[in-house]
């Protein structure tokens, strides 16, 4: 839930070494691991709980029962080469504590995906890495950058062949289907990956609902996992109930690039819903967009006095830490210590509300034929835009005057027709009275 507190577990997938407490050093470029981007043998492994170091001698993780190796750093270091899809995938795809967990569009499977999966990842297709699209300049990666909105630059890199691919239209330009195709008309307003990523997590499931309330639970004494029908875990004592799901339908938001966060010092509504994050964008904004994303749902726990977010303790800080959750399964004691060693103000008192936190989907782009038909989004009943308002959809919406104008029109030409094709029946008659 937050990595204050809980460091050492955390840090274990950035790009860092020694991020144990909140008195990390950001400055100092010793604790910067380029390794873990770089190095080509496959061997190089972060021990889980070792605040983003690798091990000295061969060690065993008790959560996973695996035995971790110390580098053998000549090789790692004389291996060093451009991001590889197994570099940016070990961290990515296992994002938020295990596969698919967070992302739904980022997970093992694109690790060597085929073309019917991803388009452009497809190894019997474009088989690029990401390091194609995420093209970098001293280090500043392209991609989702949300403090400088993607659709502000709209270039292509016909355009401007220095432009950073951070969208479709950096290659595919603006008008990227046939000329005077309908769909063309789109990319104003509409996302490409809206139409061409019809669902995500299509191989893999992703993690869909997260219930912390539910954890603490043992069996026989003992804490406990339960794996579902998916091969996931449903329920884990340290974290609650899970909900996974396969070939998920995206939600639909407008979208300009740029996320809004909810802090812990925010004052919430514990009546509705939680929005932990929200894209920002409307059908009024010219930089927006319909995109698709993967809304992850959650049961977190909050202040009842104060009204916002707390900050739980979760990964316990040495063998005699009883304020660690994972510890003793205490919620009391856990935000208490997490809360002040973020130095916040907690009234003593916690509840469980109901959370939302969305994922651009970006990923898991399909082949064409396999896109997002039109009635899937221009129907009446069942849209896959039904939550979006504010603006004039033809079939989905009703508009009371345009509909009236509209079928005027049409009874209107109608009769026009028909006057015609009757002046033309006694013109026809007449010419051959005449005659």
């Amino acid at each position: 839930m937050n990595v204050q507190s809980n460091e050492a577990r955390c840090t274990s997938c950035h790009a860092g070494y020694g991020w144990k407490d909140k008195d990390f050093d950001f400055s100092d470029q010793t604790k910067v691991d380029c390794l873990v981007c770089h190095e080509q043998t496959g061997t190089y492994k972060k021990f889980p709980t070792g605040a983003g170091n690798p091990v000295s001698k061969p060690t065993i993780f008790k959560g996973n029962k695996k035995e971790y190796l110390p580098p053998e750093w000549n090789k790692v270091a004389q291996s060093v080469s451009r991001p590889s899809r197994q570099n940016c995938g070990t961290c990515h795809f296992f994002g938020g504590g295990g596969d698919g967990v967070k992302h739904g569009d980022l997970d093992s499977s694109l690790f060597k995906p085929n073309k019917q999966l991803d388009v452009h990842m497809g190894t019997d297709g474009q088989n690029f890495d990401c390091t194609r699209c995420h093209s970098t300049t001293l280090h500043n990666i392209a991609g989702r950058v949300y403090t400088t909105p993607a659709s502000e630059h709209r270039k292509s890199l016909v355009q401007d062949d220095l432009a950073h691919k951070i969208t479709c239209e950096s290659c595919h330009t603006a008008r990227p289907h046939d000329d005077h195709a309908k769909m063309n008309d789109h990319t104003d307003k509409v996302a490409c990956q809206s139409c061409h990523i019809p669902e995500f997590a299509r191989v893999n499931p992703t993690k869909m609902s997260w219930d912390w309330s539910t954890a603490g639970k043992k069996k026989d004494g003992k804490p406990y996992a339960q794996k579902g029908p998916l091969g996931r875990p449903v329920y884990d004592t340290k974290k609650g109930n899970f909900v996974w799901e396969k070939n998920v339908k995206p939600q639909y938001f407008w979208f300009n690039g740029a996320m809004e966060h909810l802090t812990v010092k925010d004052a919430i509504d514990p009546s509705q819903t939680v929005a932990l994050n929200r894209p920002l964008g409307s059908s009024q904004d010219a930089n927006a967009r319909i995109f698709p994303f993967k809304v992850h749902m959650g049961v977190q726990p909050y202040d009842k006095v104060n009204k916002n977010m707390v900050i739980p303790h979760l990964f316990p800080k040495g063998k005699d830490d009883t304020t660690a959750y994972w510890k003793k399964y205490d919620w009391e004691k856990a935000i208490e210590f997490g809360m002040a060693y973020a130095d916040l103000n907690y009234s003593g008192e916690y509840d469980f509300i109901k959370t939302s936190y969305v994922f651009p989907i970006t990923h898991m782009v399909a082949p064409k034929d396999n896109v997002v038909a039109c009635s899937e989004c221009h129907i009446k009943e069942d849209s896959r835009l039904a939550n979006l308002a504010g603006f004039y959809m033809p079939r989905r919406d009703d508009a009371g005057i345009i509909d009236t104008l509209g079928w005027l029109l049409v009874l209107g030409s109608l009769i026009g027709v028909l006057v015609h094709g009757i002046g033309r029946v006694f013109t026809t008659v007449r010419t051959r009275g005449e005659e």
